[in-house]
């Protein structure tokens, strides 16, 4: 009869146990689920966000380097090479688009991404409307703008290089300032390659293969 008992409690104990370890290995499950959550939001927060710091790095500082070549050389119409702005704005948000239609979910570091992003698109196309008020030092004030976004991205994310862009993007605005419009497009040719495309590049090749 003890023997019956004995046999009887073990068996309880035994299937316990059994419940313990199915509870440890459901939050164990869980606790990889939420791992890789949080890695995929930081790779879309950062390193894929390098696309879009790769794409208008190089369309803004080639626009802005082949203003002031053509410029320099007499051509009597350098703005023409801005027209590669358009088919560039097409690119960023188809691409944009079938990143969200693709998305499993989104994050509030997604949606304050998104935002101030779009507040300074809006800016941008402010400033840009009311370039001969401005008597075409347009660029300065883009380059603050940016910095702005720069550096509220960085910030964000915490990704220091994003936010050194950021200043150098200011530093950059403060020398446009004290040039002539024609030497601006030069000073904003090299801070977008500073500003953009290395923090750019440092996403794509370094930050994505840690998350």
């Amino acid at each position: 009869m003890v023997y019956i008992i004995n046999l009887f409690t073990f068996e309880s104990l035994n299937q316990e146990k059994h419940k313990i370890m199915e509870k440890e290995l459901t939050s164990s499950e869980s606790l990889a689920i939420i791992t890789d959550m949080i890695a995929k939001v930081k790779k879309e927060a950062a390193g894929d966000g390098s696309f879009h710091l790769l794409l208008w790095g190089w369309v803004i500082a080639l626009c802005n380097l082949g203003h002031y070549t053509l410029e320099k050389v007499g051509y009597e119409h350098p703005y023409y090479i801005w027209i590669t702005v358009i088919p560039a704005s097409f690119i960023s948000f188809y691409w944009s688009y079938q990143k969200r239609n693709k998305a499993n979910f989104r994050t509030h570091l997604d949606l304050i991404l998104n935002q101030i992003w779009i507040g300074i698109f809006i800016a941008i196309l402010i400033v840009l409307g009311f370039m001969p008020i401005l008597r075409f030092n347009h660029n300065p004030v883009i380059l603050l703008l940016a910095a702005v976004g720069m550096f509220a991205t960085g910030s964000i994310i915490k990704v220091s290089i994003v936010k050194v862009g950021g200043l150098l993007l200011a530093i950059a605005a403060i020398i446009a300032f004290l040039v002539s419009v024609s030497d601006q497009y030069l000073v904003a040719g090299i801070a977008m390659v500073l500003g953009y495309l290395v923090p750019g590049y440092y996403l794509k090749n370094t930050y994505r293969e840690r998350v």
